[in-house]
């Protein structure tokens, strides 16, 4: 029976769609788990270690002596921002200049230095070259006595080349090599800057390092997994809860964590294209069963009739499924497999490692979502087919029986919510779109019933007699619609379904990618000056505006820690969050304003305004960050207490604002009227485009004010617009496999009535209607079949992308009310164009030939 479905053609949509459906999961199934695999383990390399203990002070003792106890590896890292100058000078050029007066030599840079113990990196290599631009390799030992290592860009900034001096703070150092791969590097601010590599050893020499500097010590840990794993609970019950303050612990899952987030919202886009595409395939193998039940009713009323029993004929179905759904399964996982090497050749770049061959469990993980598509959505209709008795299903009678078939829609729904989830990697994103999915089958299969019942009530209700004919045709086709009112109800809502995962992949590589690409745009401050004094803010400003910067905005920055939260002392160690402990544990940078910045937007509360400005206002007001104000527990209403300079300054929280941090402007995670800070000590901040080509401008404004830190975030903005350009390669790809699954939507859906209005049509012929009156009403039909599920459509993909976009990929996505229009001619377009290509031929036949046919 298989074979010979096969032949007719009966089994050829759901077979596709079931290969489509594995295929979209398969492919990136098997980029995830490579991409798993590649991080997990070169995450070592990623950390230079297999454990880091992170200070902002000399690391305890004690993590030493348990080391050693242990028998692990170390080695130490110093990381400190300081100046850079090319040549030998007695002159200080350290980080502790800070008066404006001071005058720096021409050729200075602030770098970002490393000072390193012999044996790093533990884990990886560092990689050297003997100029810019010529072969590299891996370092053998650390920079010898004497000598530092730099990245290219530093040379160049300096104009110096390697075997030249350069002075850092009060010793000079000769330039022994370039450094080309550093992969333990990091993404905090000091490290944005050139690096400078330097022995431990020779640190104190240089007289950087003092007390309030600006140092980040890491002491790196290597060795025998139990015994790295040993040393990592020693080291979390001496610090988690805040116990021991200014110290972080990395494992390898922290290992380069910007990667992985890069990495993960990319998963996140190509998930949900997978999962849009097997919602497709869902909805269509369900369309595509309920027409091979109805074709097969006659055979599997002859085989009951012959004295087949309805266990051995439910047995001949399911076998003849699972056939397909293996083989369909298989097709995929071949299919995906192929189809992973193109999102591959986008994504893979993104980490510096060699991937390793996948395992067999993406492709395990397809044929299984392909077997559990069936059991959902193909079986529940044939199921009770197999249970009527051999009369009644002759006669065509099925009372009865649809509730077993709604059960087992019910459990196959739940099945692929739950393989939605799975496939998803994350509860949040496969919750929202199988939750989504659900909610829309709901709402769009009751919203249809009622429209349907509703149009045919007011059509009845005309009493006007002599209607035209198309009167007669609208008439006539509501209440055909209403008489098939749940297989219409199934139509309409399959082909919303489909459309509104068409419109929200449309969302996606529209709205969604054009927002994730807006959040960081090509020309986003790329410079930071920070530490400039209020005696400096003129001639700062003219200096860039005289050197092509436009729209200098200067951002007051005042230090203050928090100390009170609604009356409560702020406890470090009362936070189980490490991010949450470490926020209150520091000062903040609190700013003021009366305008709402223009990345900002209010979601709880009111912004003060300029109101709260005046002198006669009440209590002081604060607007907080929606993030921060969630992670250490901060609601509207509550009042917060700051330590600025020795002072108490209090105010209430009015609103809570969400940041587009992406932007790369300047934000603050606390903002208050003028009133309220501009007496406090404060220094100011900035950031701007500056092109490539007037990059050295910037080193005339240093050499005039030292105190200033220029702080050049260009490679990591070029490296974001890069996976940018990535991710939507790869989402294009992936869109084939779902536009393909919805054109087999449309046609399903479409399909699965089409014997029934072939047989109505040939009726209403038989009984004298004119072609132009069963035209319009195929027409009529095909016009509020069409209209209803593109509405919904419409207003389901929006509102489901609305969520998407804030909760999974955290950015805004306006309403967009042309998708409306735009749904609905799609709908008309789809259904008025699959019912004239499976009807046009009812009018040119006999009406007798056509339902002998039928």
């Amino acid at each position: 029976m298989t074979a010979r479905d096969w032949r007719a053609g009966e089994l050829s949509v759901l077979a596709l769609a079931l290969v489509l459906a594995v295929a979209a999961l398969a492919s990136v199934g098997f980029l995830a788990d490579r991409l798993q695999q590649g991080l997990e383990r070169d995450a070592r390399r990623m950390i230079a270690a297999d454990f880091v203990v992170r200070a902002d002070h000399p690391v305890d003792a004690v993590f030493v002596d348990e080391a050693r106890a242990l028998g692990l590896s170390t080695a130490s890292t110093v990381i400190f921002p300081s100046m850079v100058v090319a040549g030998a000078t007695d002159a200080s050029a350290g980080a502790g200049a800070s008066a404006s007066a001071v005058e720096a030599p021409p050729n200075a840079r602030l770098a970002a230095a490393k000072a390193v113990s012999p044996g790093y990196p533990l884990r990886g290599a560092l990689r050297i070259a003997a100029a810019p631009g010529v072969p590299d390799h891996p370092a053998d030992d650390i920079p010898a006595r004497g000598t530092v290592w730099v990245d290219a860009e530093l040379l160049g900034a300096l104009h110096a080349r390697v075997g030249e001096r350069v002075t850092l703070g009060q010793r000079s150092f000769v330039v022994g090599a370039v450094i080309t791969r550093e992969l333990d590097r990091g993404f905090s601010f000091v490290n944005f800057s050139p690096r400078l590599l330097l022995r431990v050893d020779e640190l104190a020499s240089t007289g950087l390092i003092g007390y309030g500097s600006r140092v980040t010590y890491r002491l790196l840990l290597a060795g025998d997994d139990r015994a790295v794993a040993r040393f990592a609970q020693f080291a979390h019950a001496r610090v988690d809860g805040g116990k021991m303050r200014g110290v972080a612990l990395e494992s390898l899952q922290d290992g380069q964590p910007q990667v992985r987030q890069t990495l993960d919202r990319a998963g996140h886009f190509l998930r949900l294209v997978a999962l849009l595409t097997a919602l497709l395939a869902a909805v269509a193998i369900a369309m595509a069963a309920h027409r091979y039940t109805r074709r097969h009713l006659d055979s599997c009323a002859v085989m009951r009739c012959l004295g087949l029993s309805a266990l051995a004929l439910r047995t001949i179905v399911v076998l003849e499924f699972v056939f397909v759904g293996l083989a369909g399964g298989i097709a995929g996982a071949v299919l995906g497999y192929a189809g992973h090497f193109a999102l591959l050749a986008w994504l893979g770049q993104l980490i510096a490692v060699d991937l390793p061959q996948p395992s067999l469990l993406p492709a395990l993980e397809g044929v299984a979502a392909g077997l559990v598509l069936l059991v959902g959505f193909a079986l529940p209709p044939l199921i009770p087919l197999t249970r009527v008795p051999p009369v009644r299903v002759l006669r065509r009678e099925w009372d009865g029986q649809a509730r077993a078939a709604w059960f087992a829609y019910a459990i196959g729904i739940a099945l692929f919510a739950a393989l939605l989830v799975l496939a998803a990697g994350e509860l949040k994103l496969g919750g929202i779109v199988a939750g989504g999915f659900a909610a829309g089958l709901l709402l769009f299969a009751g919203l249809a019933r009622a429209a349907l019942w509703a149009a045919s009530r007011v059509a009845r209700s005309e009493r006007t007699a002599g209607r035209l004919a198309a009167g007669v045709g609208w008439r006539y086709a509501l209440a055909s619609l209403e008489r098939r009112g749940p297989a219409s109800a199934l139509q309409i809502t399959a082909l919303a379904i489909g459309l509104m995962c068409l419109l929200l992949i449309a969302i996606t590589r529209n709205d969604l990618v054009e927002g994730w690409r807006k959040s960081t745009p090509p020309d986003a401050p790329n410079e930071f000056i920070i530490d400039i004094q209020p005696d400096q803010r003129q001639a700062v400003a003219a200096y860039l505006a005289g050197h092509g910067v436009g729209n200098v905005v200067l951002e007051p920055m005042v230090r203050g820690r928090l100390t009170m939260i609604d009356g409560k002392p702020v406890d470090p160690a009362a936070y189980q969050n490490d991010d949450a402990r470490r926020l209150v544990d520091r000062e903040f940078n609190l700013s003021y304003r009366t305008s709402l910045p223009q990345d900002n937007r209010i979601v709880e509360g009111r912004w003060f305004g300029a109101a709260a400005n005046a002198s006669n206002a009440a209590s002081p007001q604060i607007s907080i960050e929606a993030g921060l104000a969630k992670l250490i527990g901060v609601k509207l209403g509550d009042v917060l207490r700051f330590d600025v300079a020795g002072q108490s300054v209090e105010g209430l929280v009015t609103s809570v604002r969400k940041l587009d941090w992406g932007s790369f402007k300047v934000n603050f995670f606390v903002l208050m009227p003028p009133t309220t800070l501009r007496d406090f000590p404060a220094t100011y901040i900035t950031s701007f485009h500056l092109a490539a080509e007037r990059r050295a401008a910037l080193d005339g404004l240093i050499a005039t004010y030292p105190n200033l830190t220029a702080i050049d975030i260009g490679p990591i903005l070029a490296q974001i617009q890069h996976v940018l350009e990535q991710v939507i390669g790869a989402v294009q790809f992936l869109f084939a496999f779902t536009l393909a699954a919805g054109v087999l939507v449309l046609y399903a859906a479409l399909a699965g009535t089409r014997d029934e209005r072939m047989r109505e049509s040939a009726l209403l012929r038989a009984l004298g209607a004119s072609r132009r009156q069963v035209r319009v009403v195929q027409a009529a039909e095909f016009i509020v079949v069409g209209t209803l599920a593109g509405l919904m459509a419409a207003l389901g993909a929006q509102a489901l992308g609305a969520v998407l976009a804030t909760r999974v990929f955290d950015f805004y996505l306006a309403f967009d009310p042309w998708m409306v229009p735009a749904g609905i001619a799609a709908g008309i377009a789809c259904a008025g164009g699959g019912g004239w290509l499976s009807l046009r031929r009812v009018l040119s036949r006999p009406a007798g030939q056509t339902l002998r046919d039928a």
